[in-house]
């Protein structure tokens, strides 16, 4: 089982370090044109949120969009392209237990989330000092959105019977739930309809536990920053695999 599972990671770790360029270089300058222009541009007629520089209150959410928007579109891509080419059948017929096959994917979507977003960090740090209030709390709570958002990229994929069906998924899901998260903004400006409905969205949590590891300020207690998104795991894994167990549009006839 270890072989099977260094392998399948090898493979994942492989395929988005080759394309580097393609993988690597345009989160980059996204985030360099996110702090230009809502850092530099807007942030000084914004003034401070929650008691800090709007720049610095930002910092979190853009390194965290990264995490989710690379971690998702690794796996998805990744298993798609594995379903596309027939080569998952020789996954189908060996020996490996369905648990390692997904928990590879997942690894190699975990693995690609922690270097793009550390890349994404340290071109963060040309243009603001970065401030760590709690390096463990960063830890866990990227690891939790890593896996969380490797694992509903895998089952995305396991759905998936066009390209274009791996990108629905990030343009009209993720991406309005990660900015109703609070990446931007904190949710007490919002009004009474829409802080209802960012407070049941688990990137809600997560960005607000990753802002209280970077500055020291979050409006959810702790524990339930990491329950809610924890939970969100366990359920997407007993998905994850019970599909895969089943073979829903992966075993052919």
């Amino acid at each position: 089982m270890w072989i099977a599972y260094k392998t399948i990671v090898t493979k994942e770790i492989l395929r988005f370090v080759r394309i580097w360029i393609q993988t690597i270089i345009p989160p980059i300058i996204t985030t360099s044109l996110y702090l230009l222009i809502f850092g530099g541009l807007m942030g000084s007629r914004i003034g401070q949120m929650q008691g800090v520089n709007y720049l610095d209150f930002i910092v979190p959410g853009i390194i965290l969009m990264t995490v989710i928007m690379q971690s998702y579109a690794n796996t998805v891509s990744s298993f798609f392209m594995t379903k596309y080419n027939n080569s998952f059948e020789e996954l189908l017929v060996s020996t490996t237990p369905n648990w390692v096959i997904l928990l590879g994917f997942v690894s190699g979507g975990v693995c690609r989330g922690l270097t793009i977003g550390l890349a994404v960090t340290f071109t963060i740090s040309f243009f603001v000092e970065i401030q760590i209030h709690s390096f463990i709390v960063i830890a866990i709570t990227f690891l939790i959105t890593s896996v969380m958002f490797a694992l509903a990229g895998f089952i995305n994929a396991v759905f998936a019977k066009t390209f274009d069906d791996i990108s629905i998924v990030p343009n009209f899901v993720l991406l309005p739930l990660t900015y109703l998260g609070g990446m931007f903004y904190s949710i007490d400006i919002l009004p009474n309809f829409w802080r209802s409905v960012s407070i049941f969205n688990p990137i809600y949590y997560m960005m607000d536990a990753f802002r209280m590891g970077f500055l020291g300020i979050g409006s959810v207690e702790l524990w339930k920053a990491f329950l809610v998104p924890c939970i969100m795991i366990v359920v997407l894994a007993l998905i994850a695999n019970k599909l895969l167990s089943r073979g829903v549009s992966i075993k052919t006839e």
